[in-house]
Parts: structure tokens; sequence; C-alpha cells
């Protein structure tokens, strides 16, 4: 009882659960910071026939340019994680900031043929900064956000990571294109890494002035009710509570699987175009800024659809369903011209990254009360995880057997994360406790 009655003391009151106004503000600028760093992940990847020629290296290490921001997020998602609950949001996002910053400035000094172990060191600054980025959408939105947006929001700051990757497709070919002299090349990399760095400082004066913490009182009872010190002992209870609940665990392995399908075929697409396509290669990034551009309206509709309905496990298996449909046509299309090629691309892109801000939430929902950030970085280091591997696995079956095979084989690693997440529980913790403080039943 004396628990009960300590728990009821602490609760806010009525008048005190606020949203405020400059939560749009703190949001549009997360959604500028996470797409600086969100840029640069396949920036080299999808020029690779460029990078190669100029710098002299194997398509492997530019693949590595990719894979390096899987390599980093996994060993160090747990710290994160914890850095995330024990600094706050503004420490982190600031922390992060800094490294891209660095990082792009430092590959603005590898414009020379000699120097792609340059850019290599400025891609793993930045790609390590991205443990600074994954995990804070849903904290972000839920900190901010009232229980009729928090959905959306943590959908828009999603968005921003899709935005930058979709920009990192898209803008590389056209200021680095092909079939040009080693100058022309020196100089179109010049203004591709300057016009990096310049924008990345921008963003972190943004984020220096202008980002804050947290509002001054709780945007809704389910946030007032979390109780975090931020101490260690506390994040690694949180820590053994969520790798102890069966469904997140289920909903783990089936988000791990689709982002690191996206992730293999993101990395690849390149060669995958220049297969069937070898003059495909401002096609590849187009083809990419499709994908992408179509899971950046499937991660706003999806969030509209969770606020407005609540129905988080059947719009999250749904959506996850409409991705291995996807895969499956764009496997057996990719060959019947080019133009077909975009439409499949974007009913792929649509479903595939449009489940990353549900998969978030659903978290949310069924891990409640443990902190969003962590949920959020176990999410993200099993899609880094399976992103090493289903890359690597991609690309052995790419060259050594037929580009069929391998998206076949991504088909069916789709196929098991449905079963998955078919059998996740549909019990919504954080929905239940925003009810019943609102007297719902």
């Amino acid at each position: 009882m004396n628990g009960e009655n300590t728990e009821v003391k602490s609760l806010p009151e009525m008048e005190k659960i606020k949203v405020y106004g400059t939560r749009w503000a703190v949001l549009a600028i997360f959604v500028m910071y996470s797409a600086s760093n969100a840029y640069q992940w396949i920036q080299f990847s999808i020029i690779t026939d460029v990078i190669t020629k100029y710098y002299g290296v194997s398509t492997l290490w530019v693949d590595w340019t990719s894979m390096i921001y899987m390599v980093l997020y996994v060993p160090f998602v747990f710290p994160a994680s914890y850095l995330l609950e024990k600094l706050g949001l503004r420490k982190s996002v600031l922390i992060g900031m800094i490294g891209t910053c660095a990082g792009s400035w430092l590959k603005l000094g590898s414009v020379s043929q000699d120097r792609f172990w340059v850019a290599f060191v400025g891609q793993s600054i930045v790609a390590f900064c991205q443990i600074f980025v994954l995990s804070v959408p849903a904290r972000v939105a839920a900190v901010w956000f009232g229980p009729s947006e928090v959905s959306s929001a943590c959908s828009i700051g999603v968005f921003g990571n899709q935005l930058g990757v979709a920009l990192g497709f898209f803008i590389p070919p056209l200021l680095v294109p092909a079939e040009k002299s080693m100058d022309e090349t020196s100089q179109n990399l010049y203004i591709f890494y300057g016009s990096l760095a310049v924008i990345s400082t921008v963003i972190l004066l943004l984020v220096l002035f202008f980002f804050k913490d947290a509002p001054p009182t709780p945007p809704s009872y389910a946030v007032a009710q979390q109780d975090s010190t931020g101490s260690f002992k506390e994040f690694v209870t949180s820590l053994k509570n969520l790798l102890r609940n069966r469904s997140f665990m289920l909903l783990l392995s089936a988000y791990g699987i689709n982002t690191g399908v996206f992730y293999a075929i993101s990395t690849l697409l390149n060669q995958i175009i220049l297969h069937y396509y070898p003059d495909g290669n401002e096609d590849a990034g187009r083809i990419g800024l499709a994908i992408v551009v179509a899971g950046m309206m499937g991660s706003v509709c999806c969030g509209v659809i969770l606020d407005r309905y609540h129905k988080f496990k059947e719009t999250t298996l749904v959506v996850y369903a409409l991705a291995l449909i996807g895969m499956v046509l764009f496997t057996f299309t990719i060959s019947t011209g080019l133009y077909v090629v975009y439409i499949i691309s974007f009913l792929l892109g649509f479903f595939m990254t449009g489940l990353l801000p549900v998969g978030f939430e659903l978290a949310a929902e069924l891990t409640y009360p443990e902190p969003e950030g962590t949920s959020a970085g176990l999410l993200n280091a099993a899609a880094n995880l399976c992103g090493i591997i289903f890359t690597n696995f991609y690309s052995a079956i790419f060259y050594h057997v037929d580009v069929v095979s391998a998206n076949i084989s991504m088909s069916l690693m789709l196929v098991v994360g449905t079963i998955l997440l078919a059998c996740t529980s549909p019990d919504l913790k954080r929905q239940a406790a925003q009810g019943e403080k609102n007297g719902v039943p």
C-alpha cells in the first residue's frame, strides 16, 4: 500500500501536463541533424565506379564506407543508449553533431588520389556519431509531444534519417558524375565535400543555440510516470527487462531482418543497376532516391494512422507483408526496363523503409515503461548487425552466383521476419497507462 500511495503522489497535477510550441523547432533541428549524418552513409557507395577509379581502391573498400556505419553501431549502441538516458537529449545530440561536422571537414582534406584513407577516417568518425542519432526519434517524440502526436512526431524524426539517405542517393551522382578526367573529378569532389562540411557547420550552430533538452513540464501522463534517474544500474535493469520480453525480442528479430535487407540492397544498388543497365550510373542514384522518398511518405502515413487508430501490431504486420511483396516484385521485374524498376522501387521503399518508425512505436508500446531510447537502440543494433551479415551475404551471392539468387535470398529472409512479427503480442502498455490516467478502462 505504501508503494502505491507514493506512486500516486508522484504523479503531476492535471494542469502541469502541457505541450509547448517549441517542440516543432526542436523536432525540425533534429531532422536536419539526422539528415546530415545519414546523407554520408551511402555517399561513396552510390558512386562506386567513380570512387574506385579516382582513388584506385577495390569495390570492397567502397562497400566498407557504408558498412562501417553498421559495424561501429553494434558495439557502441549500449553505451550510447545509456548516455542518452544519463546526459539527456541536448548533450547527446550535441556530441553527435560535433563529430558529424568534424568528420565532414576531414573528408575535405581527402581530395587527392592517394588519400582514400583520409576519407575513410572521416567517414568512420561520422559513422560512429550515428550512435547519437538512430535511438533519438522515439525519445524526442515521447519527451516533447502529447499522446495524440507522439507517433507522428516519431515518424517525422525518422523522416530526417530517410531524407539524408535520399539526398545521399541523389546528389553524389550529380555532383561527381562518371566519365570525367581526374582533374575534373578532383574539382567535383571539392564541391561535394566542401558543401557538406559547410552545411554541417550551420546545423551544429542550430543545435548549439536552439536545441533544448526537455520542456518545463511533461507532455503526457505516460511520460510523467516514467521515473528515470539515468543511473547505470537502472539502465542495466531496463536492458534485462527488454531482453526478457518475448514479444519485443520477436519484433527485434523481424525489424533487424527488414532493415538489414534494406541496407544490403542500398549498399550494392550501384552495382545492381549497372549489372542490368551499364549506363545507369545516375539512374542508380535516382532509383535509390525513389526508394527512400517513398519510405519517407510511408513513414509519415503510418505515423498518422497509428495516432488515429492505435493499431500498432496490425499496422506493422501489414506494412511488413507488403515490403515482402515489394521485394519479390523487385527481384523478378528488375530486368524488364528502367521505368518498371522505378515504379517497383517506389513501392518497395514505401513499405520497407516506412516500417522504421512503426517498429519504434510498437517497441515503445510493448516495453513501456522502459526508456524509448533503450528499446530503439536495441532495434537499431539488430538492424545494423543484420545489415553487416546481409550485405556480405548478398555481395557473395551477387558476385559468385547471380543477382536473381541474391534477391531471392533477401525475399526469403523477409518471409521469416513476417512470421516472427505475426507471433508478437498486441499488448499496448503505453496506451494502457495513458488510458488509465484519463479514466479509460
